[in-house]
């Protein structure tokens, strides 16, 4: 692992000096150079992103992060309460629904990134707004102490019907990667199914907590038998906790599949430093900047041909969920207004 991290950074590293070529801004005695970054990524993964950015081109980040519960949701308001007046440059999102709402709300501006050619077209924006890179799966995570695997759900609707729903728990489905699921079922099933479906959860008595972290913490402490959360929540804590196991969903010949959920990257509307925030899409775009995140374990699922993906989580058969994300911001509000509902006190 220590071998195939020091290449991803080779391979940022020459990367990054074949884009910009060999002049340090801060070496040439010119004003030094920055470029403000909100990201909802998790600090101990995009730090690390950030401070590469910086070794290898002088450009410093200044980075601004968001708290676990609101995420995206807390980011994407103070956007739109800057819009005119921005002191964002990108905003580098953990999910895609919230940053296909800054699109639509006029926050976002077109960026020609090279680095974009090179992914898949359903993750390019077609107005070059934003743009969509390797993810993270929605994945049961169990504490095998606790509760045999063989009787764990195996779908996602299974969660409302299994016998130890009462032990088992979500995070709150109205912020992050929670809501994007609801809004996922809400565009896969229809509004009826969806709303039936939660509303199932709810009655059965399944423990609703403040965010994805805190399912998987509970889950550890034994306090959950299982609970749903995402991929780097739970591999990071099964390195700690050796009774831990994950289960992916929904892997059946006629079942749907698991979700995953795609980072996102969008330059703001008139962003104080557009040079800059171009050079850090290029950045963040690149194969090598996945491969390092594959690497150290933020990224499970990449999209470059060529990367090779999180072994820990055998991603490399996994069934994934056919998602229109486009329509499944359509369907947001109405979930998130059905969530508060339902789930809200």
């Amino acid at each position: 692992m220590r071998m195939k991290k020091l290449a991803s950074l080779f391979m940022i590293g020459f990367f990054v000096v074949s884009l910009f070529g060999c002049n340090n801004p801060q070496q040439s005695g010119t004003t030094e150079k920055t470029v403000v970054v909100y990201t909802s990524v998790d600090q101990v993964f995009s730090e690390k992103i950030f401070q590469l950015f910086e070794q290898q081109t002088g450009i410093k980040v200044k980075a601004v992060y968001d708290i676990e519960a609101s995420k995206s949701v807390g980011l994407a308001n103070r956007l739109v309460a800057e819009k005119g007046q921005p002191q964002a440059d990108v905003f580098w999102n953990g999910e895609i629904l919230q940053t296909l709402d800054l699109k639509a709300k006029d926050v976002l501006a077109k960026a020609d990134i090279s680095a974009a050619n090179e992914l898949p077209e359903s993750f390019r924006d077609k107005d070059g707004q934003w743009f969509g890179f390797g993810g993270r799966a929605r994945v049961l995570i169990v504490n095998t102490s606790k509760i045999s695997l063989d009787k764990c759900p195996k779908t996602i609707e299974e969660l409302a019907t299994n016998a130890n729903v009462k032990n088992s728990g979500i995070a709150y489905p109205v912020f992050g990667t929670t809501a994007t699921q609801a809004a996922a079922l809400y565009s896969y099933w229809g509004d009826s199914k969806a709303n039936a479906y939660y509303t199932s959860l709810k009655n059965a008595g399944i423990q609703v907590v403040e965010g994805n972290s805190v399912v998987k913490d509970f889950v550890s402490q034994g306090k959950l038998y299982y609970g749903m959360t995402d991929s780097d929540d739970a591999l990071g804590e099964m390195e700690k906790n050796k009774d831990l196991q994950i289960i992916l969903l929904d892997q059946g010949a006629d079942e749907m599949g698991t979700m995953v959920t795609p980072n996102t990257v969008a330059q703001i509307k008139g962003a104080p430093h557009p040079e800059q925030a171009d050079a850090f899409m290029e950045f963040l775009l690149s194969k090598a900047a996945e491969q390092a995140m594959v690497d150290d374990g933020w990224i499970h699922i990449p999209v470059h041909q060529g990367v090779t993906a999180a072994k820990a989580l055998n991603a490399d058969n996994i069934k994934i969920m056919p998602i229109d994300f486009t329509k499944a911001y359509t369907k947001l509000e109405i979930s998130k207004n059905d969530m508060t509902k339902i789930f809200v006190k």
